[in-house]
């Protein structure tokens, strides 16, 4: 402000402004008038030179005539009247807590009365103050007080009236602030539910007593104010009382909408205590089936123990059963050579007798010719002789040909003799050369897998292990020894033991890799599996070495593992342009060596909890793929036959002509076997690139590029064209695939390598599903004793609650994946057909097809389904 009021004229006996309650008020805060401050300090200026004359003329002012109550009055000087500042600079603390100022008594003033008296005063020389001169000087003292008056009226009510409006405004704004940020935390602790009650309970407390609050403010306002019709008719207080209104019921609002909002979440609080109760009673049951299942645990432990007892013996059994075969062989074909012979003299004796007979004819026609002679003339003498004639000639030729008769059969007799002899010499080499048959193939394996063990670990060379394998795939007696009297020694002396076996004898079997995703009973999910170990087997009965190379999964049943063990090797593989390096573990599955392959890739491909449905199978089967071509070609194996199977291991047949035949894994040809030609393993061509293969090369109709989109790759087609021979379940499914509904577009692939292409039905492993041995039924049968079959249905029908009142009653299983592919709308027609004409059906099975449904219809006959979720591969 450019003006400050900051002096009054303050007479002799002057008492001041009196206030009732001065002393519960703070300081009054000096307004700034710009223009009229002005005009009063000029006002102000020309009363002072006024005055100033008047003392001059009149040097001393009698004050005898002032009140007792002047000692507390502002005294002027002897010198004349003088003019005192009264200035208030105090500053509050807040205008939001100032109240009011003290109205200020008229009737207290006394400042004219003061004045009159005073100038009415005798100044000791008997001169008194003209009339003019104290009526102007009064009128201008009035027209000030009233001008004073006026202004601190104003400035009071302003500074009322803005203290309140700010007051009201701060405290709405710090009450909508508390109330957003107890939303703020009302919403972040809606998330956990056992809070949520405590908090809501708070904030109505909380939100009453602002209501109380409020209730209280309103009155006391009123009465510290000033008039309320005063304060009405000021704009000011009109508007801040139509926003204190709004904000109060925008306040009101907000506390019906919370409240509504806590019922909510009492009644969501409600709800999750119920499911808190059923989760609960979902742990009880939880438990009482987790000591279940370590119950079954326990047992199934014991039988797999008594399975391993009986496995060995089993083996024991299977080679004497080999043995057998052999020599019953032998006997029919000693057999066949004695029926050849036998049949040869049989001949003879019946040409033998045939002349007999022939000669008592002869003789007979001799004595007719004898007893003819005085009968007959020479004529027909002559003709008799003739016919005697040539009956000696055929005499003579039957002779000849029974001579010849009894020198093959002597011959015969000879070369059986001969026959007999070379294979009795035979039986005895055999018998020196003969397996050991008293270890079982867990023995071999473990073997097998210590030499690969040593050569990965560069302790001895290929050629060694070649002939150290050579000797364990004849099951030598010499190795045998070697392997069991080196137990108790260290490392370095079991390989110098090894190496004095080592020779240049070759084995006429072959060296059989399988590369695969599954394997029976470890990592399961459909028949893949089971070929994998039932032909690893088979073939290994048939002396052929056998090897399966499986990722190392996080769900497989290690349990069924025997003597896993990581390597003391670590294989670098080649994946999206650099390398990865990958932890090799060996054990023993059935009986057969395999290979886990571990990668150490960031992705952790192998470490997803399941087998397969990952989003990125494709580059995990594809790094796979590389990774075990890699771990032969560092490990110096030299195998005859690789095996992939299905499209996760389709990638091995480009992968081996394209990259690893120029390094030096040259030795193999590569079988392909497709289970199933609906997975093909179809991916955009840029995720070929991440193995290392050559996009622009592969992506060609003639070799990997998909039939159906030219922008996708074909991991089948890529194991078809590069594979030296495919094959798949049976030849009547080799035949359905060569066509367009059953290829799904590899018909035409098919089709151009039919040379290769053939079907071989599957068969099933003798071990594992002879009803005689098989641990899994209840009561155990064959062909002579069917009685356990019979009960292992009546078991069967009382596990699944069925009915069994006619033991006749046919009961029919089928076990399958329920897909399209399988026909299921025959199966379904099946178990209406079985229903009605009186049998029952069992049907155990698993769809990843999600409309595929499957409902129990029957009065009084039974239908049982057992359906399981295509992720319990265990069931």
């Amino acid at each position: 402000m450019a003006g400050t009021l900051s002096m009054l004229m303050m007479p002799r006996g002057f008492h001041g402004f009196t206030c009732n309650k001065l002393e519960a008020r703070r300081p009054i805060a000096l307004l700034r008038f710009p223009t009229f401050c002005r005009t009063r300090k000029n006002l102000g200026s020309q009363r002072r030179k006024r005055l100033k004359k008047i003392s001059m003329k009149q040097p001393s002012l009698n004050m005898k005539s002032s009140s007792p109550s002047d000692d507390n009055a502002l005294n002027a000087p002897k010198g004349g009247i003088s003019s005192s500042p009264v200035i208030s600079s105090a500053k509050p603390d807040s205008l939001s807590s100032m109240q009011g100022v003290e109205k200020v008594d008229t009737q207290d003033l006394t400042l004219t009365k003061d004045v009159r008296n005073y100038l009415m005063e005798d100044d000791g020389s008997g001169q008194q103050l003209s009339n003019l001169q104290l009526e102007d000087l009064i009128e201008m003292i009035r027209n000030a007080e009233q001008n004073i008056l006026l202004l601190n009226q104003a400035r009071v009510r302003a500074l009322e009236d803005l203290d309140k409006i700010l007051s009201e405004k701060e405290a709405l704004q710090g009450e909508i602030n508390l109330l957003e940020m107890r939303l703020a935390e009302t919403d972040a602790r809606l998330k956990v539910a056992t809070q949520e009650k405590i908090n809501v309970e708070l904030l109505e407390d909380q939100l009453e007593k602002l209501k109380k609050e409020m209730a209280e403010r309103g009155p006391s306002s009123t009465e510290d104010g000033q008039d309320p019709s005063e304060s009405q008719n000021n704009p000011l207080n009109r508007q801040s009382l139509a926003s204190h209104c709004s904000d109060f019921s925008s306040l009101n609002e907000e506390v019906t909408a919370l409240k509504e909002e806590n019922k909510l979440l009492k009644n969501d609080i409600e709800v999750l205590n119920a499911k808190l109760a059923e989760i609960d009673k979902t742990d009880e049951k939880i438990l009482a089936v987790v000591k279940e299942r370590s119950v079954l645990e326990y047992s199934l432990a014991e039988l797999e123990s008594k399975l391993v007892i009986a496995q060995e013996s089993i083996s024991e059994l299977a080679s004497m059963k080999v043995e057998f075969k052999t020599l019953r062989g032998n006997v029919e074909h000693l057999q066949a050579l004695l029926e050849k012979p036998s049949e040869q003299a049989n001949h003879a004796l019946n040409v033998v007798q045939q002349n007999q007979e022939l000669q008592k004819k002869v003789d007979n026609l001799e004595a007719y010719l004898d007893e003819a002679k005085a009968f007959n003339s020479l004529s027909e003498q002559q003709l008799l002789q003739q016919q005697v004639k040539m009956l000696e000639q055929r005499l003579l030729q039957s002779d000849q040909e029974i001579q010849s008769q009894v020198q093959l059969y002597q011959d015969s007799i000879n070369e059986f003799q001969v026959t007999l002899r070379r294979l009795k010499d035979e039986n005895k080499e055999r018998q020196v050369e003969a397996p050991v048959v008293d270890m079982p193939w867990e023995f071999w394996s473990r073997l097998l897998l210590v030499i690969d063990g040593w050569l990965l670990e560069k302790k001895i060379s290929p050629n060694d292990a070649k002939l150290l394998r050579v000797m364990a795939w004849k099951r030598d007696a010499r190795i045998r020894e070697t392997f069991l009297t080196c137990k108790d020694k260290n490392e370095s002396e079991a390989v110098a033991s090894f190496l004095k076996l080592t020779s240049s004898r070759t084995s006429q079997g072959l060296y059989v890799i399988h590369i695969a995703a599954e394997m029976a009973p470890v990592a399961k999910v459909g028949g893949l599996g089971d070929v994998v170990s039932g032909l690893g087997k088979a073939l290994q009965r048939k002396q052929h070495l056998v090897e399966v190379i499986l990722p190392k999964y996080d769900c497989m049943q290690y349990d069924r593992i025997q003597s896993l063990k990581a390597l003391d090797v670590v294989v670098q593989s080649y994946f999206d342009g650099q390398l990865f390096k990958n932890k090799v573990w060996s054990g023993i599955i059935e009986g057969l060596p395999v290979y886990f392959i571990e990668p150490l890739h960031p992705a952790k491909f192998f470490w997803r909890g399941q087998f397969y449905g990952e989003h990125d199978d494709f580059k995990r089967f594809s790094y796979f793929s590389r990774a075990a071509l890699e771990f032969l070609l560092q490990a110096g194996k030299k195998p005859d036959i690789i095996h992939c199977h299905d499209w996760q291991t389709a990638f091995v047949a480009p992968l081996y002509w394209d990259i690893y035949t120029p390094k030096g894994l040259n030795s193999a040809r590569i079988a392909f076997t497709c289970h199933n030609f609906e997975y093909q393993g179809t991916t955009p061509t840029s995720e070929l690139t991440s193995c290392g293969l050559d996009v622009h090369q592969l992506n060609r109709p003639d070799r990997m590029q998909d039939n159906l989109s030219q922008h996708l790759v074909n991991s089948v087609k890529g194991g078809i064209v590069f594979s030296n021979i495919v094959t798949t379940v049976s030849p009547t499914y080799a035949q359905e695939v060569r066509t367009p509904e059953g290829g799904r577009g590899l018909h035409i692939t098919l089709n151009a390598h039919s040379r290769k292409f053939f079907g071989i039905l599957n068969g099933i492993d003798n071990e594992a599903w002879d009803p005689a041995r098989d641990a899994f039924l209840r009561f155990q049968y064959n062909a002579n004793d069917l009685h356990g079959k019979a009960e292992n249905k009546d078991a069967l029908r009382k596990q699944l609650k069925l009915s069994s009142i006619d033991a006749n009653m046919p009961l029919v299983g089928c076990i399958t994946r329920l897909v399209p592919q399988k026909g299921v709308h025959l199966i379904r027609h099946a178990i209406y057909r079985t229903l009605e004409l009186g049998g029952q059906f069992l049907l155990l099975g698993s769809s990843p097809v999600p409309n595929i449904e499957l409902n129990a219809i029957g009065a009084d006959l039974t239908l049982a389904m057992v359906a399981t979720h295509p992720s319990q591969s265990d069931v």
